[in-house]
């Protein structure tokens, strides 16, 4: 399954042609991933609950849906970046070693360090900021490092602050969530809508290999949590699976948990592991489906993406 980080904006506009199909005022987002979506959900004045068991999606999600109306001034832009080229007493967060040369490992130690110092909302933003630099970096690989712009990250990080969408209120509470995916389904209330977007399945790989694995590890300080952060979410929809069988019964798992919702879109990429007619299959075995919308978006991606409606 392609990672939301990589996603075209045809992407997020085949899901909203969707959801502008459906009638809800309030929409609960078990795999959050890129908040881009609930973003744009708050501007068509729902109010949203964004989940993700993973924290970079769970800082996005708080700087980016959460978040109504902070912002960070030049002054605090400063302070994050000031001095991130001088090396402290050493390096709190050796894991970065491992994405990053030791300059930029340094850059990154030291910005996460600096955005401590902030509020929530600021806190939440300056890191969204130090993620879209670390993506940046990592684009590059060693036959096209020579082409990355001779500009210091802390400059990358000040352009990134300047286009990063601003936070917009809709004067509805939305929140953002850390939890299990089933946990966070069985506490909505007085929710319309369950906007699942399925997770890729982890077979040969955990989730300390996958692409995105750096940015948990920068917040977390280092990479010893791994061990504990699989064996916790062992069994779950988001762990590693030795079949489609059992990725699937996942998937039923989640789906009667949200049983009390009355409203699902399921988000869906086939990529050769479990096909759209397998997935409607297992929707089917809890509720009645309504509708399959798809799009092929193999001359960009190689995938073709699906979403598949039902109501209680």
């Amino acid at each position: 399954m392609t990672d939301t980080a990589t996603f075209p904006n045809g992407w997020l506009n085949f899901e909203l042609s969707v959801l502008r199909r459906l009638q809800f005022a309030s929409v609960a987002l078990p795999f959050t991933g890129e908040p881009t979506l609930g973003a744009e959900l708050k501007r068509w004045e729902v109010r949203v609950a964004a989940n993700d068991p993973l924290l970079w999606a769970h800082t996005k999600s708080i700087a980016l849906i959460e978040n109504d109306s902070e912002r960070l001034s030049e002054e605090e832009i400063e302070s994050v970046v000031d001095d991130a080229y001088v090396p402290r007493e050493r390096l709190d967060n050796p894991a970065l070693l491992h994405w990053f040369n030791e300059t930029d490992a340094w850059w990154f130690d030291t910005v996460r360090f600096n955005s401590e110092k902030l509020t929530e909302y600021k806190r939440a933003l300056a890191l969204t900021l130090g993620m879209m630099v670390g993506d940046y970096v990592l684009s590059f690989d060693a036959d096209s490092r020579h082409l990355r712009e001779p500009l210091s990250l802390s400059r990358i990080f000040r352009q990134f602050a300047e286009t990063l969408a601003l936070p917009f209120g809709n004067s509805l509470r939305s929140k953002a969530t850390n939890q299990d995916a089933r946990t966070f389904v069985a506490e909505r209330r007085h929710t319309d809508l369950m906007f699942l977007r399925l997770p890729v399945p982890l077979q040969s790989k955990g989730a300390q290999q996958q692409p995105l694995a750096w940015r948990e590890e920068w917040l977390l300080g280092g990479a010893d949590f791994w061990p504990e952060f699989e064996k916790a979410r062992a069994g779950k929809l988001g762990s590693r699976v030795q079949s489609k069988q059992q990725y699937l019964a996942l998937v039923e798992d989640l789906l009667h948990t949200a049983a009390h919702l009355p409203a699902w879109a399921i988000a869906h990429t086939e990529n050769g592991f479990i096909s759209t007619d397998e997935l409607v299959e297992a929707v089917s075995r809890v509720r009645k489906v309504d509708t399959i919308y798809s799009k092929d978006f193999s001359d960009l991606l190689g995938v073709r993406a699906a979403i598949v409606t039902a109501r209680g």
